[in-house]
């Protein structure tokens, strides 16, 4: 059963507590990784057969299994992928920078030039877990940004096969090339190139520890979007919110993974205990009810800060989570209050899962508190920017005593001579 604090009785390591991702694993990956490394395509092939159980011929996807899969997943189904990934790409595309320039002295230009990374790898988990909205979420910004190729590794199936709903979404979102290959190898395979799986420039999208571990390890060879922890939900939500309601949305989380955290902030303990009640109720329902009951036995809280909803928003501010729920009446009223949180929910009527899968914003967020400082992935991660200066020989002569003057003061003789022998005869 969830426990429930008083706001003042709780313990910081109470309130701060998450799961700890690492799984010791860094060795492991590190093996995997140098494989790769080493043996290319034989070793991407070997771990298929290890991991996966298949044994694959090929590993890219085929233009006809991708037609073949787009043919099998239920029209409907279909549909909502496609409206679901135009509300994304008609959020997405107001993210989009300008390059700039400034003339404003004589003889001087400065700007910024924007730029499109240009290959892109995505990780999309795959096997008996299917996530086409990662696959729409993470690849659609992508394209607005203008990379010219977006590489995904999926784990196939045993069958040999990607799971069609994947494979639907990635035509949809316009992926370039797709492989039948997942874990930290895929990490690898995409960081340093193998004879079939092209070298990247930048890796985004979720997977397991050993996904996450390879991301980290390979940083800086390419680069990543984020070390991902396990998922998040804080509801800050008023007496008059309905509990049942409530511990939906916690539980909306807590099934992802026994390590997830839900998370209530409320002012009433009469509305706290119907809260616990109706998690009680409701987790046996689900499929998933195992990993509920542990993420809400172990991660999950209720914190009470009686008749104080501004406390309550302090609390969820210290706390910084990756999907922050506004459950009560009036919520722009407390929006500027809010300053940690990847993403913010309005209202009694915006439950988290319309983030997830439809409304348009990204749901790949910052974990485990870094809404401190991170943002969600937008088309800004798939842009590179570069700086430009221009000065003609007489705008050079108005400052070149200062610049030279500037780089002595730093002991950087060179410095300032670069720019002396300019005026020299």
């Amino acid at each position: 059963m969830i426990s429930i604090y008083k706001y003042g009785d709780v313990p910081n390591s109470e309130i701060y507590k998450r799961e700890n991702i690492s799984q010791n694993v860094e060795g492991t990956v590190k093996e995997i990784i140098d494989n790769v490394i080493k043996n290319g395509d034989r070793a991407l092939f070997e771990y298929c057969e290890k991991f996966d159980k298949v044994k694959l011929s090929t590993l890219e996807v085929t233009p006809e299994e991708i037609d073949e899969a787009f043919s099998s997943v239920e029209k409907k189904f279909i549909d909502v992928l496609k409206e679901s990934a135009e509300n994304i790409r008609n959020f997405h595309k107001r993210q989009v920078a300008n390059s700039f320039f400034i003339n404003e002295k004589d003889g001087v230009v400065t700007g910024q030039r924007v730029t499109p990374i240009e290959k892109v790898g995505l990780y999309v988990p795959g096997g008996t877990a299917a996530y086409p909205s990662t696959v729409l979420m993470d690849s659609i910004p992508a394209k607005i940004a203008g990379c010219k190729e977006i590489v995904m590794v999926t784990p196939p199936m045993t069958s040999g096969k990607v799971n069609p709903v994947i494979l639907a979404a990635a035509k949809i979102a316009g992926v370039d090339r797709i492989f039948k290959v997942g874990g930290a190898q895929a990490v690898a395979a995409l960081a340093y190139g193998t004879d079939t799986v092209p070298k990247v420039d930048k890796i985004v999208g979720p997977g397991n520890a050993y996904v996450a571990e390879a991301k980290k390890q390979v940083f800086g060879k390419v680069s990543i979007d984020m070390i991902a922890g396990p998922s998040e939900i804080l509801v800050v939500a008023d007496r008059t919110s309905i509990p049942k309601n409530i511990a939906a949305d916690m539980l909306s989380q807590a099934e992802h993974d026994k390590m997830a955290s839900a998370v209530l902030v409320c002012d009433s303990f009469e509305f706290a205990k119907k809260v616990s009640e109706e998690l009680e109720r409701q987790i046996p329902l689900l499929p998933r009810a195992d990993i509920a009951r542990q993420s809400i036995d172990n991660n999950g809280k209720i914190i009470v800060a009686e008749d104080n909803l501004l406390l309550a928003i302090d609390i969820a501010n210290a706390i910084a989570p990756e999907h922050l729920e506004l459950s009560v009446d009036n919520p722009f009223d407390y929006l500027d209050k809010v300053h940690h949180a990847g993403s913010i929910f309005m209202g009694k009527y915006c439950p988290e899962a319309l983030g997830d899968y439809f409304a348009g914003p990204n749901h790949t967020l910052p974990t485990s508190g870094t809404a401190r400082f991170s943002s969600p992935l937008s088309v800004d991660d798939f842009v590179k920017k570069s700086q430009i200066i221009y000065y003609t020989k007489d705008a050079l002569d108005k400052v070149e005593s200062k610049v030279a003057y500037f780089a002595r003061k730093e002991g950087l003789d060179a410095h300032a001579r670069s720019v002396e022998v300019r005026g020299e005869k």
